[in-house]
């Protein structure tokens, strides 16, 4: 079993930074993808950023040049550093594993910029 704990969401001002963090653990043998999507209320869940175990990143281009997503293999965490928030970024965050043909999610984290 794998657990993912997130932490980090809160209320930001439009302009504004904030830094969210995952931590997974649990029977983890291989990451193949680690990484963050959002769901913001009325809309599918939808890719943040992600990066493999190659060191590959992918960015959604609502985020490119603002979000920055890094990950410590030796710790299994992933962190996305957010800058200049605008208000069409709030949403539901979770946290995205992707190790031996499994998906797991955390239970995600509220972000909410108002302008």
């Amino acid at each position: 079993q794998v657990q993912l704990v997130e932490s980090g969401g809160g209320l930001v001002q439009a302009g504004g930074s904030l830094r969210l963090s995952c931590a997974a653990s649990g029977s983890i043998f291989t990451i193949n993808r680690m990484g963050w999507y959002r769901q913001a209320p009325g809309k599918q869940r939808e890719l943040v950023a992600v990066i493999t175990s190659g060191g590959n990143l992918n960015y959604a281009d609502s985020v490119k040049g603002r979000f920055t997503v890094s990950r410590d293999n030796a710790k299994n965490t992933v962190s996305l550093q957010m800058a200049s928030l605008k208000p069409e970024d709030t949403a539901v965050y979770y946290c995205y594993l992707q190790s031996s043909g499994r998906v797991y999610w955390g239970q995600g984290t509220q972000v909410t910029v108002s302008s």
